[in-house]
């Protein structure tokens, strides 16, 4: 592996967006898979960070869900130390099967990653490109998740920073090849079992065959425009709650006037938040709406029943309490 890998275009472009995610003090640790994508990602953060005054590891989960899945974590382990970055760690993790193979592996990811920036007091940089966040918003278009999906993943998210989602995939190989590098193709990215496999093997190149070229950085545009406006959304009707919100007995509760006078977005949003701060509870469209007909369809109908919450409309107001037992 050379020591001064020649600065070309896709290398350049990466160690960019690198330098660009950099938190301006502190620590970061890499989340190392050995594969193309984190593999450009820790080169070119070994190259920045020290040159921005910032201490760089790296951490490696093996999930052990592969014949010689310790062996590729240890690989990638070597890459990193030799790339500069220190400390470098190596997690092995258990994976539970709460909600299948693909979420239960991705829980153990976070939470070992987790647990190395608290230790560590990092931040943690994510290999994630702007492929993977055309195929996370194709896949919430299919699965009519609603904005929230289409938003895709944030370019930061509490400890973790995502600097590649304006890098294609291509690039990130293409990196690792000038540098020199030897990344690990998990045979997993082309297994067709896995919906994501069979979006980024069949789905997007058909897209991209009958309609054009583009189309992925078409969705990585709509994902950030629509984050845009959600948090732009969220922040105002963060400001009217305060002003709207009472407090009552075991809740709190909203003026139904002051309700109904809101877009339907503004509106559902307040009810979503309102459910949320108070009760920390999660509503899905579906109960959104349901809520929403006490302000907007109103016949005298009976409360709506929430997990932990329930709704009823009385005097004027929607009473938000919790639910004994």
């Amino acid at each position: 592996m050379p020591d001064r890998p020649r600065l070309t275009p896709a290398v350049a472009d990466i160690r960019r967006a690198v330098r660009a995610a950099l938190p301006p003090s502190g620590r970061v640790l890499v989340a190392l898979s050995g594969g193309p994508d984190s593999l450009a990602l820790a080169a070119a953060t070994a190259f920045e960070a020290p040159r921005a005054g910032i201490p760089a590891g790296a951490v490696v989960v093996d999930h052990g869900l592969q014949a010689g899945s310790s062996e590729v974590a240890e690989r990638a382990a070597e890459q990193a130390r030799q790339l500069g970055l220190d400390p470098v760690r190596v997690v092995r993790v258990q994976i539970g099967d709460a909600g299948g193979p693909e979420a239960a592996a991705r829980a153990a990811r976070y939470g070992a990653l987790d647990a190395a920036a608290a230790e560590l007091d990092a931040v943690v940089l994510l290999g994630h490109t702007l492929d993977d966040q055309a195929e996370t918003v194709l896949l919430g278009l299919a699965r009519g998740s609603g904005p929230a999906s289409l938003q895709g993943m944030a370019p930061a998210t509490g400890v973790y920073r995502r600097p590649l989602l304006g890098i294609r995939r291509s690039a990130t190989r293409q990196a690792c090849t000038d540098a020199g590098l030897e990344p690990w193709d998990d045979p997993q990215n082309d297994d067709p079992a896995f919906t994501r496999v069979r979006v980024r093997g069949t789905v997007l190149p058909v897209l991209e065959a009958e309609l054009g070229p583009g189309v992925a950085e078409a969705l990585a545009r709509t994902a950030e425009q629509l984050r845009e406006d959600a948090e732009a959304l969220d922040g105002f009707a963060e400001e009217v709650a305060e002003d709207l919100a009472e407090h009552i007995e075991a809740g709190l509760a909203l003026p139904v006037a002051a309700l109904a006078s809101n877009p339907p977005a503004l509106r559902q949003r307040l009810i979503r938040l309102a459910v949320s701060s108070e009760f920390g509870v999660a509503l899905s469209r579906a109960q959104t709406l349901e809520v929403a007909r006490l302000v907007t369809d109103w016949h005298g109908q009976a409360g709506v029943d929430l997990p932990g919450v329930m709704v009823v409309r009385r005097g004027g107001m929607l009473h938000l309490q919790a639910r004994n037992g």
